[in-house]
């Protein structure tokens, strides 16, 4: 599942609202050791364009 979800936030990674919308859904599916890896994944990947948008979806989780 974590795999899976690294290529569609890959694949929407140009439409901002799309990608939060698919990391709020990530953040609920995933297990807690998967949201971990998932957090560092996509604050390398995506850390620079969607910094806030990663700051506000993990706050929550």
């Amino acid at each position: 599942m974590l795999e899976h979800q690294k290529n569609i936030l890959a694949n929407l990674s140009s439409i901002k609202p799309r990608f939060k919308k698919e990391l709020k859904k990530s953040i609920e599916w995933l297990k807690p050791n998967e949201m971990s890896q998932l957090q560092n994944w996509v604050i390398r990947h995506f850390g620079e364009t969607h910094q806030d948008v990663i700051s506000e979806v993990f706050a929550y989780a």
